[in-house]
């Protein structure tokens, strides 16, 4: 059998809504590793929060974090790293925009480097897994370096507002997605950037063929990546509008949905009840 990628997404797809890979997850992947399959983690966190799951897998693979803005190897130097950012002015006009719209608060990342608007507690401890430096202040007087991203925290009935907002007045220049989980916030990010142009930067490398690349997700920034998949996979706790588009929809996050399509996909017949309650 030709190798296949299989691209994942975490928060709410790879991760259980205790933000582990279980038992059964793992041993799914683990054997189409073995197979010579090759996985992928694509994600809107940064490498410095997803890096515990590449290394627990123990890939040799890419990986795309902020939901496309920054592609590399963490093993092989060797790789073109991409890294897309933001204009420095385009990224103040926009954060002026979002102070006078009255959000509650932003943080912009430039990779390891995070600036938070407003100190809250809750948002310090999310963003400094990995032990980034963390400097928080008025963006608009600390922010001197364009920046990977934006992410505006708001209460969740002004979202789709501030949806709107940024529609009208920058569509001709950034992409913006929304986290559902760990945060409720809206990521912006440089236009174009998304999840399947991370992909379509590594498949080459990896000798693989569009037509073999599973991928996985469960939110609005997955919504690219599962169209550009020949297997495109909505988890079943994911948006409607993404299993609208995507090729099926599997179990939820918290039931092993990534596992139970694979195992079923290559014929695996690995049996869910030899790995509850179990570590490996």
């Amino acid at each position: 059998m030709q190798p296949y990628l299989i691209c994942l997404d975490l928060d709410g797809t790879l991760l259980n809504d205790e933000k582990v890979i279980t038992p059964y997850t793992k041993k799914v992947l683990k054997v189409l590793q073995q197979q010579g399959h090759k996985l992928m983690i694509a994600t809107g966190r940064p490498y410095r929060a997803s890096q515990i799951y590449y290394h627990e897998l123990n890939m040799d693979t890419p990986i795309v974090n902020f939901n496309g803005a920054y592609v590399h190897h963490p093993k092989n130097n060797t790789f073109e790293e991409k890294h897309e950012v933001l204009d420095l002015n385009l990224a103040t006009s926009i954060i002026q925009s979002l102070k006078d719209y009255g959000v509650n608060n932003m943080i912009a990342e430039i990779k390891d480097h995070v600036f938070i608007d407003n100190f809250d507690q809750k948002l310090f401890d999310g963003f400094s897994m990995g032990n980034p430096k963390i400097e928080t202040g008025n963006l608009l007087q600390n922010l001197n370096t364009s920046p990977t991203s934006i992410l505006v925290e708001a209460e969740e009935v002004m979202i789709p507002r501030i949806k709107q907002m940024l529609s009208s007045f920058y569509t001709e220049s950034i992409e913006h997605r929304r986290w559902g989980s760990p945060f409720p916030v809206i990521e912006i990010v440089g236009k174009n950037i998304n999840k399947a142009r991370g992909i379509e930067t590594s498949k080459s490398y990896l000798n693989i063929e569009q037509q073999n690349i599973i991928a996985f997700g469960d939110e609005d920034n997955d919504l690219e990546m599962i169209k550009y998949a020949e297997h495109g996979i909505a988890m079943g706790n994911g948006l409607t509008d993404l299993k609208n588009i995507a090729n099926a929809t599997t179990y939820t996050n918290n039931e092993d949905g990534v596992a139970h399509y694979l195992n079923d996909f290559f014929k695996l017949n690995i049996k869910q009840e030899q790995y509850i309650n179990t570590n490996m």
